[in-house]
């Protein structure tokens, strides 16, 4: 394993560390490649909602240098439907991004423990 891995390796545990506030988890996600450079997400978010003053609000897809590449807001609460999946098409991720952390948030602790890295694939593939 080189330097480069190694760092992006470092950003991808810093990105999730950072993440250990809240309790909006990502518990699955599912990743199509839409055109080049181009990608959908399916990302499964569980989190107990309580209402309009405690829920999650939204989730993204995040670089290794921590730059955010999509956000799919989430516009009201999901108290009875738990976890709950939605999707966000058009995310561009620059050919020389190799994964992305796909993390949650909620409107009252902030970002949730779990996320996902994801990898992304080459065009060949």
């Amino acid at each position: 394993m080189g330097i480069k891995e190694l760092l992006v390796g470092l950003m991808m545990s810093l990105i999730s560390a950072s993440a250990m506030a809240g309790s909006a988890d990502v518990v699955d996600v599912k990743m199509t490649r839409t055109g080049p450079e181009l990608y959908r997400f399916d990302v499964t978010v569980r989190h107990p909602d309580k209402g309009w003053d405690h829920y999650a609000d939204k989730w993204e897809v995040v670089a290794p240098d921590g730059k955010v590449l999509g956000v799919r807001t989430l516009l009201h609460p999901h108290v009875n439907e738990q976890p709950f999946t939605r999707s966000l098409s058009g995310v561009r991720i620059p050919s020389e991004v190799q994964r992305v952390v796909i993390r949650a948030h909620d409107n009252v602790d902030g970002y949730g423990e779990r996320t996902k890295t994801v990898s992304i694939p080459t065009a060949t593939e």
